[in-house]
């Protein structure tokens, strides 16, 4: 057994970076301060073990190997782990609706959805947290999944992204270590669904390519307020390929029409205990009241020339192309339509499978999305038990299926005729001699790569320009709005305190340095922890222009539609002020919700009213706007109410438009309201604030980081 290390290493000890482009062909220092040496990494045979962060490739830019026995035991020992479950994505929720292409671009590529505008393609996508089990709760810090299942006639094309477009890791072969990293702890269980703890940062600490995709990680992308309020990518670079054979590298976005919008950290907490079902019950309930979520489906397009040029390498998916220097053409609208009739037969048994792709899309030498090709389709045979989990009617293609495959564990299907194997030439004694296949119309693989190869080496290397892990993460950070990076700044100093190895806490501090100075300080003012001085690297961060379209902040608009209001009332509320702002809030896209401190009917001034939720188990952080109708005497009998007083202290706190009734004057003071923007009266004013937050309020609720 390895030891444990007799000591904390300082940072600059622990990781040694050297060689092959320095950070690309990273080891473990694990020398006598370490553990022991003679503990030799193995395969399951006992075979030792050269590189464990390097997958074999064909080149140093190159394809995967699959002789690569290393990537297919660690991944295959991987995705058996869990059964039934998924190992990640475990909590799913999912929707059926249709693609319409809006702009033809058969010049790029030849898959059948983007031949001819208004052409339609059904699809079914499926949104999840990465971390936690299928019974964790809606709400946590996360990488949210992002995967759609295009029902083609040519066959099932699978987009399998995030809600963010670029990755913790460079090559799938360390996929297994960060997911072990990130869950619960092996020894205690948890904590589940949660990256604030030893083992993710230890991780984290030691593992540089990953520090972009903690700044997103910590930024307000990881808490969204709704599964229908976040962007998606496909985080790759792909290939389109025309009819003449021709191939453009690309990039897949979806862009909510609903637009962005996230959480704060405290409202995300707390929505957690009153409905962990938050976002499902979202999804769901848009969807049933007929207000169909919606995306715009948009590619960036790269041709050879552009990528060389590039002070990053597109192979890499730790890094993405600004938006600025390639702008997404918008080429398609997702709409989301139907509901599952049944939540196991749909969402659970769907299976997404990256390397499900049809004519006119091709992959790149992307490490990461080579290792997801392998690993998927084993993930689906486990956890459906099954090679034939494809005749499930969620998972089967609307275009005829015909091959030789045959029997397996729950065939639903039943061949007919002798002949299960191609070519046959049984047609001369009268039988159907069955498909063959169609070099003409099939999917080919694009034969020549657009990413010039350096060699025909099996190497377990990293292109050089892998080995920049802080420019865009700096670039990231500097994106954001203040109010921006104070919340990551606190997300930060949130996890890291949940750290209890000190030498941890000190190497992501050093690995901050690196992406900007001042953000180390104040996590490590947040922490009491001196800031040590940043750590070596392989390749020099560069200072690459800002890129506005990474920040929320930035690109939101004030929009009510798709959003949920709450009406405090109680004994004596006027009832025509009541109706009237139902009738403003649906006027505007949006769905009023009425709280009161029973839900069984309450006196108004126009009669008994039902509420649609009782006051302890409707707290505002359920909501995107409040609005408080009441009389002096409800207002000052609800300041005895802790429920009450909570419900306008945390939308105040939130930064959320709160709409109030003179009567109302008694509980805004007990809840510590002051005037701003965001705090106006009842009517035209209260809608048109209602649609957006008041980060200035921040500085009124919250100590700075």
């Amino acid at each position: 057994m390895p030891k444990s290390p007799s000591k904390n290493p300082p940072v600059s000890d622990f990781v040694t970076d050297e060689g092959n482009g320095g950070e690309t062909h990273q080891h473990v220092d694990i020398g006598a301060d370490h553990g022991d040496a003679s503990a030799h990494l193995t395969t399951d045979m006992g075979i030792r073990i050269s590189d464990n962060q390097n997958s074999l490739k064909a080149g140093v830019r190159g394809p995967a190997l699959l002789e690569d026995f290393v990537l297919r035991e660690k991944i295959f020992h991987f995705d058996h782990e869990r059964i039934p479950e998924r190992i990640v994505h475990a909590r799913g929720s999912a929707a059926h609706g249709v693609f319409e292409c809006t702009k033809a671009i058969p010049h790029l590529t030849k898959a059948a959805p983007f031949q001819e505008k208004g052409k339609q393609t059904p699809l079914f996508t499926r949104f999840s947290t990465v971390a936690g089990g299928a019974g964790s709760v809606d709400t946590p810090r996360d990488v949210r999944g992002f995967a759609v299942k295009f029902y083609t006639e040519e066959g099932n094309w699978d987009l399998v992204g995030n809600n963010i477009p670029v990755f913790f890791i460079q090559d799938a072969i360390k996929f297994p270590d960060l997911i072990h990293a990130v869950k619960m702890e092996a020894d205690r269980g948890y904590p589940q669904a949660a990256s604030a703890h030893d083992t993710f940062w230890d991780f984290i600490g030691l593992m540089p390519e990953a520090m972009h995709m903690i700044m997103w990680a910590m930024s307000d992308r990881t808490i969204p307020r709704s599964l229908r309020m976040m962007e998606g990518f496909g985080i790759h670079t792909f290939k389109l390929v025309n009819a003449e054979g021709q191939s453009t590298l690309a990039k897949f976005h979806w862009k909510p029409v609903q637009g962005i919008q996230s959480t704060t950290w405290d409202e995300a907490v707390k929505i957690a205990g009153a409905d962990p079902d938050f976002h499902r019950r979202d999804l769901f309930e848009a969807i049933d009241g007929g207000q169909f979520p919606q995306w715009d489906f948009g590619i960036q397009v790269i041709d050879e020339e552009m990528a060389a040029g590039l002070p990053y390498d597109i192979l890499d998916s730790t890094k993405l192309i600004p938006e600025e220097l390639v702008p997404v053409e918008i080429i398609g609208r997702m709409t989301l339509n139907r509901n599952p009739d049944n939540f196991f037969a749909e969402t659970e048994q769907v299976a997404y499978c990256p390397a499900n792709v049809v004519p006119g899309i091709d992959f790149s030498n992307d490490p990461l999305l080579q290792g997801r090709l392998f690993s998927y389709l084993d993930t689906q045979l486990k956890r459906l038990g099954s090679t034939n989990f494809h005749q499930l009617p969620i998972n089967a293609p609307k275009c005829p299926v015909m091959n030789f495959q045959r029997d397996g564990h729950m065939q639903m299907a039943v061949p007919k005729g002798r002949a299960n194997y191609e070519p046959n030439s049984l047609s001369e004694a009268g039988e159907a001699a069955g498909p063959r296949e169609c070099p003409m119309s099939g999917f080919a693989t694009h034969p020549t790569n657009l990413e010039p190869n350096d060699g025909n080496e099996k190497v377990r290397m990293r292109p050089e320009l892998f080995a920049d892990h802080f420019s865009q993460a700096r670039m990231f950070y500097r994106s954001q709005t203040e109010v921006e990076q104070g919340h990551m700044v606190s997300a930060l100093v949130f996890e890291l305190s949940k750290v209890g190895l000190e030498h941890v806490r000190n190497r992501v501090l050093a690995r901050l340095v690196n992406v900007d100075e001042t953000l180390a300080a104040r996590v490590a003012d947040g922490l009491a922890m001196p800031l040590p001085a940043a750590t070596t690297v392989a390749r020099e961060p560069v200072d690459l222009d800002l890129s506005p379209a990474l920040s929320i902040h930035k690109q939101s608009e004030p929009m009510l539609a798709g959003r949920k209001v709450a009406i405090l009332f109680a004994e004596g509320s006027d009832g025509k002020t009541i109706a009237d702002l139902q009738a403003a809030i649906k006027e505007a896209g949006a769905t009023p919700f009425l709280v009161a401190p029973k839900v069984g009917g309450i006196a108004t001034t126009k009669g008994p009213l039902k509420a649609d939720g009782q006051l302890a188990g409707s707290p505002s952080v359920l909501f995107d706007a409040v609005a408080l109708v009441l009389s002096p005497e409800g207002a000052a009998v609800l300041t005895g109410e802790a429920a009450a007083v909570q419900f306008v202290m945390d939308a105040f706190a939130h930064c959320k438009a709160i709409g109030a009734d003179k009567g109302a004057k008694a509980l805004l003071d007990k809840a510590g309201v002051e005037p701003d923007d965001g705090v106006t009266a009842l009517g035209a004013d209260f809608i048109a604030a209602a649609g957006q937050r008041f980060w200035d309020r921040e500085a009124k609720v919250r100590l700075p980081v």
